[in-house]
């Protein structure tokens, strides 16, 4: 039986006091029918060797975003010990700070409007207001997780609960409000099933921590467009990919964020119980030599 380890959130970190054991347990099952022996490790842990395992998944490695440095260096010592991770080291990398967002817009991916700072301040929210030709905005850090320190901010509105570091700016969309965020699956480049999120009334965060509803819907068209045109903006291989979409000012979809990382695969939402997930993880076990 192929041995899996799935990463699991620093016990030490608040992010262990979530609701990851339930998304550890959806993901789990879909593994272990395609043959898989699961077993969860904490990412921080350096006293696993996970070149034992047949195959490392970070799915719920919640948590990363407050220790970004320790992160890139454990991605960096996956690749130096030949760790059979998936998605590949570089990409839990480069995933990780949202400043891949400008990169895939210079793909072509189509991207909500974004400028990057290094700190957030009153002039520099008002200059973005200038900027994009509107008045809300919503700030978030370059490195974050289920809307940590994420700012909703309004002429003379205060930033401290914002952002205190590295920071990106976006045009707060209204859609968000009503249509909600779309999260469209693909495994291996295949796509699997969409989930919509909305967020509860007079909020915007669309996270279940926050609130927010979970439903299952069909892409429109121009959505699939939208997440096939972004995944052709990466260039590596992806095994999962969680593409999050918001209707920009003009009504079209644009990615939020990217998630390549620890995102939620909502597999309870799959109509087809997670085959196509199993599918991909089972193709990348038959790859692992002998």
């Amino acid at each position: 039986m192929s041995r899996i380890a799935i990463l699991t959130p620093n016990p030490q970190d608040e992010g262990f006091h979530t609701r990851w054991r339930e998304v550890f347990a959806a993901h789990a099952a879909t593994l272990a029918s395609c043959g898989g022996d699961i077993e969860g490790v904490a990412w921080t842990d350096e006293g696993v060797d996970l070149r034992a395992f047949d195959l490392v998944l970070p799915l719920t490695a919640w948590g990363y975003h407050r220790e970004p440095e320790r992160w890139v260096e454990r991605t960096r010592a996956w690749d130096r010990d030949g760790v059979n991770v998936l998605n590949p080291a570089s990409v839990q990398r480069w995933n990780a700070d949202k400043g891949y967002l400008g990169r895939l817009a210079e793909r072509g991916a189509p991207v909500i409007p974004t400028v990057y700072g290094d700190r957030i301040t009153p002039q520099a929210m008002a200059d973005a207001a200038a900027a994009f030709g509107v008045e809300r905005l919503v700030a978030k850090p370059r490195v974050s997780a289920s809307a940590w320190r994420t700012l909703r901010w309004s002429p003379g509105d205060p930033v401290d609960k914002g952002p205190d570091g590295p920071a990106l700016i976006q045009p707060y969309l209204p859609s968000i409000e009503g249509e909600g965020e779309t999260s469209l699956f693909y495994f291996d480049g295949v796509y699997s099933h969409t989930v919509g999120k909305v967020a509860k009334p007079g909020d915007f965060r669309v996270q279940p921590e926050w609130g927010g509803v979970i439903s299952a819907v069909e892409p429109a068209a121009d959505q699939r467009a939208a997440a096939e045109a972004i995944l052709a903006a990466v260039e590596e291989p992806l095994l999962y990919a969680r593409i999050d979409l918001v209707r920009d000012l003009d009504g079209r979809p644009a990615l939020i964020e990217l998630e390549l990382i620890e995102p939620d695969l909502y597999l309870t939402y799959d109509p087809a119980g997670g085959a196509g997930f199993a599918r991909a993880v089972r193709r990348a076990l038959d790859a692992v030599p002998a």
